[in-house]
């Protein structure tokens, strides 16, 4: 899989831009400023829908434009499709596929794959869970769309759910009552979505797992066996369940994930625990609620890892979505944004060696000599609102 073309018109710095890929590496170097994160930032959001810069689409608009179009030519297995996507602050986004219109933006979903490297990435290791959920997520519809589905209902009905929570504790303390049946049909709602959110989750932890760890040790060059449990990097699944998950869904998973049985434990616990969230106004239980867990031996990553190696685990784990995603048969382009700057040079050259066989590797950098010299390939200049492929 690969981009051919992108065209930007409106998005973020770019009033304009075209730019003709190829397969093989592409390096875009420019000084902090000149646009060159933008553009692969809008390859991202092709991808995904969202960018790793921001939670909203308001940013992603040129200030003083009503839009953004964003469109990207996508080669897979010899196919092209071209996804344009309309981005309208205030409005619903618009979006087709070989120019005809669709009925969701989400459908365009599974067309293009990308595994983003950015700076911003350490607040996986070191960010509180909502960055390790999102995460997680966003891996489970790269490989499976249909959960963006999923979580859009989950985020709806949760969103309602709380502010039912926040009338009933009012009604509580003001010396009234609450109608729990309302309350009743919305838990229903919440652990149908949320079984199958979660049965996602577990899935998808036990998957990637044995990767991480394996791309762990290529890029801190540490010896897996060191670890009392076996690895020196592992990734375990926190649910707000606690002991009333059902027995089997540790990692490694003995059994996948049963929706079913997930959403009887989530509507056992909600109903234990009803009292408390009518008290605090908030819910307590639900994959909202949940964490990955990422540790070094038997150490939790974030607030024991040093720097580097927390740079080696959030590299470890794009490594892992990476070879994961090309394990379902659609091999990701791959985006390295301003990530070398970051790294010491040992890390660098591991980096580069694990990723110089990708079919596309997209490459951001302020200096030349930020890239390293295993990653020669296509080059493009980023300055003063134009993109030049330098000679």
């Amino acid at each position: 899989m690969y981009v051919r073309h992108l065209q930007v018109t409106d998005f973020r710095s770019w009033p304009h831009a075209d730019l003709a890929l190829e397969p093989g590496v592409t390096v875009l170097v420019g000084a902090n400023g000149q646009g060159k994160t933008n553009l692969v930032e809008a390859i991202g959001y092709a991808a995904t829908l969202g960018s790793h810069r921001v939670s909203t689409d308001a940013p992603l608009v040129r200030d003083g434009a009503p839009r953004a179009v964003v469109r990207t030519a996508v080669v897979n297995s010899g196919r092209e499709l071209l996804v344009e996507l309309e981005i309208t602050p205030g409005k619903a986004n618009r979006a087709r596929i070989n120019r005809g219109a669709v009925a969701r933006p989400r459908d365009v979903l599974g067309i293009l794959r990308t595994v983003l490297f950015a700076p911003e990435d350490l607040a996986i290791v070191r960010g509180d869970p909502g960055e390790r959920r999102r995460f997680l997520d966003d891996l489970l519809v790269a490989r499976s769309p249909r959960y963006a589905g999923i979580r859009s209902d989950y985020d709806r009905v949760l969103k309602q759910r709380s502010a039912l929570l926040k009338s009933a504790g009012a009604a509580r303390k003001g010396g009234g009552s609450a109608d729990l049946r309302t309350l009743e049909a919305w838990d229903g709602h919440l652990a149908r979505f949320g079984a199958e959110l979660l049965a996602g989750r577990l899935d998808l932890v036990a998957a990637i797992a044995p990767h991480v760890a394996s791309a762990y040790a290529n890029v801190a060059a540490t010896d897996e066996a060191t670890a009392p449990s076996g690895r020196v990097a592992d990734v375990r699944y926190r649910s707000s369940l606690g002991e009333s998950l059902p027995e089997g869904y540790g990692v490694p998973l003995g059994k996948a994930a049963d929706p079913a049985e997930l959403e009887a434990a989530l509507l056992a616990e909600l109903e234990r625990v009803r009292p408390q969230e009518i008290d605090r106004g908030v819910s307590l239980v639900g994959p909202h609620r949940d964490d990955l867990e990422l540790l070094l031996g038997d150490l939790p990553a974030k607030g024991y890892a040093s720097h580097g190696e927390s740079w080696s685990f959030v590299l470890a784990l794009r490594l892992a979505s990476y070879h994961l995603l090309t394990e379902d048969g659609a091999e990701p382009v791959l985006i390295l944004d301003d990530v070398f700057a970051e790294l010491d040079r040992r890390r660098r050259s591991r980096l580069a060696d694990l990723v110089v066989g990708a079919e596309q590797v997209l490459v951001t950098a302020a200096v030349p000599e930020d890239v390293p010299p295993e990653l020669t390939g296509v080059r493009f200049e980023v300055r003063e609102g134009e993109v030049r492929r330098a000679v």
